[in-house]
């Protein structure tokens, strides 16, 4: 059941709190209009939120929480959270949590900040979670307006010790090829070694999927590659689970709204690396990416990798964004580094209790690392 208050007479906005599927499905246009005047990431938009939410299996054991601010019949603001499950406790969190790189809120200019801050305190003392955890907070966020650390009203937050690393290719080059000849000797040899190993087996072809290109079966190899990556690599995620049809809404709303890219590299007409990607705020997004680990010899991933930021430097895009994930390519290629930060509250008992015992631990971790970083004392150390 959705609520609804009122909390400014003056300037006519009021709250509401999104909490079913008909009522999202509901205030579509709204939440697009706003998602477009505020210029927001896919990962905010009401077609991310609802594919992601009308796709996965588990829907029972989660519950909607958006926020919404109406001025009048204007919707001025859009707060996606949801209520998951993360080793035993209930988690408030962004809404398609784990598939936002970049969690953040919509807000028209004319939104208030009392408005927003009465939106977090109702949010934050509804019942249903243990903790709240806010992830992936970019510099410029405008949720920090309300989430940041010591910002007044609605639950109290504090930093999360574990930060993330978005890294990101971007300066000024005449072209791909300016860029590529940009790189250090070893980086270009492997490059070119790559391609040569692939042209043992047969023709290598880089090509940008035609958007009329049926993708069904794209998307069933590109899940089969990443489940053999994620057992060799001893990681999870449920992105790629047979059966799931989360991965194809997804894409499917980058298709929709017209921002899907995806690159694929081929040898002799088998797919051996596939990175699907999209294009906002003039910058080329790297979503998934993946390869054949039959090939892994030749480093078809690096290949493509290369080839697709040639091909954006061309396009005039202004910066390669690999978006979340500390993978050591993404740092060997990168020339920037942005910092993420994440907050987390605690509203119940148990949610206090985890929060102590992950605090605790990440000290003990801390003071581990430096004992054993510290240098020996050779007054101490024994005699030989």
């Amino acid at each position: 059941m959705n609520k609804i208050a009122s909390i400014d007479a003056v300037n006519a906005e009021r709250l509401e709190i999104v909490s079913s599927s008909d009522r999202l499905a509901a205030i579509e246009a709204e939440w697009t209009s706003l998602w477009h005047e505020a210029d927001g990431l896919i990962f905010q938009s009401h077609a991310w939120i609802s594919a992601w939410w009308g796709a996965i299996q588990d829907r029972d054991s989660r519950a909607l929480r958006i926020g919404l601010i109406w001025n009048d019949d204007r919707l001025v603001a859009v707060v996606p959270l949801a209520i998951g499950k993360r080793k035993g406790l209930r988690v408030l969190e962004w809404a398609a949590a784990d598939h936002t790189d970049y969690g953040d809120i919509l807000i028209a200019p004319e939104c208030s900040l009392s408005s927003l801050r009465s939106l977090w305190v109702q949010l934050s003392t509804a019942k249903g979670f243990d903790v709240a955890f806010l992830r992936r907070l970019l510099p410029d966020a405008a949720a920090r307006k309300i989430f940041a650390p010591g910002a007044a009203g609605g639950m109290k937050l504090r930093p999360y010790h574990r930060e993330e690393i978005s890294y990101r290719v971007a300066g000024e080059w005449a072209s791909g090829a300016a860029w590529l000849a940009s790189l250090n000797k070893k980086m270009r040899q492997n490059y070119r070694r790559g391609i040569s190993a692939l042209q043992e087996t047969g023709g290598v072809k880089f090509r940008l999927v035609s958007p009329d290109e049926p993708l069904p079966p794209l998307l069933e190899r590109l899940s089969a590659l990443k489940r053999m990556w994620l057992v060799r690599h001893t990681r999870e995620s449920n992105l790629f689970i047979e059966g799931e049809q989360v991965l194809a809404a997804l894409v499917d709303v980058l298709a929709r709204v017209g921002v899907l890219r995806i690159f694929v590299l081929e040898c002799n007409g088998a797919m051996v690396a596939v990175s699907i990607n999209f294009v906002q705020r003039n910058k080329m997004m790297a979503f998934v990416t993946t390869y054949d680990p039959d090939f892994s010899r030749a480093s078809p991933g690096t290949v493509l990798l290369m080839d697709y930021i040639q091909w954006s430097i061309d396009q005039g895009l202004r910066e390669v964004d690999f978006l979340c994930g500390t993978e050591s390519f993404k740092h060997r290629f990168s020339t920037q580094a942005v910092t993420m930060q994440s907050v987390l509250g605690t509203r119940t008992a148990q949610g206090l209790f985890a929060s102590l015992a992950d605090r605790a631990h990440h000290a003990f971790k801390g003071l581990r690392g430096s004992a054993q970083s510290a240098p020996s004392d050779p007054e101490r150390a024994p005699a030989a």
